[in-house]
């Protein structure tokens, strides 16, 4: 099938954009991280809905899910080195995040509850 997309912003939206997939990015880029681990770090985040996201990422070549073969199973997602490229475009928008959140509410209306830079 083949995608039109009126500019470049269009393709890193589809690819990274919404609620979830920059958050699993985000966590994803300290390392491998299992789908409970996971669960846990992207606040809000329904089982089905991160499998969801996850097969998604996984499709379009931004993660790789590695399962073990061992009792009780094993499963772990990784960034692809493509993936891993996001990282640094996240911790700019994590900064830009920041200085906004400085410049416009500069008496604390806005708490950040984990701030991690890689």
């Amino acid at each position: 099938m083949k995608k039109i997309y009126n500019n470049q912003v269009e393709v890193v939206l589809d690819l990274i954009g919404g609620k979830w997939k920059s958050e699993i990015i985000y966590h994803l880029g300290s390392g491998p991280i299992r789908t409970g681990e996971l669960k846990r770090l992207v606040t809000g985040i329904t089982q089905k809905m991160l499998i969801e996201k996850l097969k998604e990422l996984e499709k379009d070549g931004l993660i790789i899910r590695e399962a073990y073969n061992q009792v009780p199973p094993k499963v772990e997602y990784s960034l692809t080195n493509y993936g891993s490229s996001l990282k640094e475009i996240l911790r700019v928008v994590c900064d830009w995040g920041d200085d906004y959140i400085k410049n416009t509410y500069p008496e604390g209306q806005v708490t950040i509850l984990a701030h991690k830079h890689d």
